[in-house]
């Protein structure tokens, strides 16, 4: 079986990723119709994709009967609106990241896709990175010992733009932190359980708009290890390393290229064989480094829509649902917080 997918906001990382690499080769899905305000644009994106409907209002495409699910991709200030009305419709929603912009419109998505029995995903696909999937086995199999500390960093270029709504507050509702840091978030806690405490510091450096474009984060676990994420939307390309780290009480693993928008990346990881004793002179014993691979590697977007579209066809929950969107703002909103008022800000389950 097949699910009928429509797009909601058909530029941008609909386009460029989630549409070719998510749904047009899901194995159980497949592209019913797109919807975007400029219609030159929409229409252009309906003809790459085989001449699939196409409309410049969001009630001909909800109206539109072979849709069975909605990926929502429009500014975030739009995802609360649109996410409602779709579920209204009758439609399952993926819905990008951030899923709204405050507490209240997350809380509205999932009460009404509970009121009407329908599936509400957050796009978290980064979870679902095969070296990232191999660490979460390797974590859980105790290999690392106790986890300590977890570190995230995504970067970019990302200068000033015309028309950049991820540039504008009111419609973005942040910058670094709230568009790259809330993947970071999502990642360490899957790795080291939920956030009980943040201090963050934003700034801008280097760019000169109204959101910020550095943001640094320190978090406190439930389980008591401690994470750190840094973002910046002022760092170039071809200098952006994208690290993930974890420590533990029996070793490490280093992550470079993982994080951000590509399916690769490298985990090298540090296992000593046995348990030392305490060294005074701190002696470093040389120790393999050994190359984590998973046994197959996915690719993120695809690997999301078929979450999703089993999620329907079988009636269980999303991998990444609206709950987690909802804790995963909070977190961050939490974050912003504490730059405000400069202090450590407790998150309370």
């Amino acid at each position: 079986m097949s699910v009928g997918w429509g797009v909601i906001g058909a530029g941008g990382i609909a386009d460029r990723r989630t549409i070719p690499e998510g749904i047009l080769p899901a194995r159980n899905a497949h592209l019913v119709a797109v919807m975007g305000r400029n219609e030159p644009r929409v229409r252009e994106v309906a003809e790459k994709y085989g001449g699939v409907a196409w409309y410049t209002k969001e009630e001909d495409l909800l109206a539109n009967g072979e849709v069975q699910a909605v990926y929502v991709a429009t500014p975030n200030h739009l995802h609360c609106e649109q996410t409602v009305r779709a579920l209204r419709a009758g439609k399952h929603v993926l819905c990008e990241k951030p899923m709204a912009m405050n507490l209240a419109e997350g809380e509205k998505m999932i009460e009404v896709a509970q009121e009407h029995n329908l599936k509400l995903a957050i796009g978290y696909m980064m979870r679902f990175h095969a070296w990232h999937q191999e660490l979460k086995r390797l974590v859980e199999a105790g290999r690392l010992g106790t986890l300590v500390m977890g570190r995230a960093q995504l970067t970019c270029w990302y200068p000033p733009l015309e028309g950049a709504w991820r540039q504008v507050p009111e419609q973005g509702g942040g910058g670094a932190l709230l568009d790259l840091g809330t993947h970071c978030i999502d990642l360490l806690e899957m790795y080291l359980g939920r956030t009980t405490q943040v201090t963050a510091f934003t700034a801008n450096i280097v760019q000169d708009y109204p959101v910020e474009d550095t943001a640094i984060v320190l978090l406190r676990f439930a389980s008591g290890a401690t994470g750190f994420v840094d973002v910046h939307f002022n760092v170039p390309d071809e200098a952006s390393v994208n690290m993930l780290e974890l420590y533990g009480s029996q070793g490490r693993v280093n992550g470079r290229g993982t994080i951000g928008q590509m399916s690769t990346g490298t985990l090298v990881a540090c296992l000593p064989a046995e348990e030392r004793g305490y060294e005074a002179a701190q002696v470093r014993a040389e120790v393999e480094e050994v190359e984590i691979k998973p046994p197959e590697v996915v690719n993120i977007y695809q690997a999301e829509i078929e979450d999703v579209s089993d999620a329907i066809l079988s009636d269980r929950p999303p991998a990444v649902p609206g709950e987690d969107g909802w804790w995963n703002l909070r977190v961050v909103l939490a974050a912003y917080e504490s730059a405000r008022r400069g202090r450590a800000i407790r998150v309370e389950e």
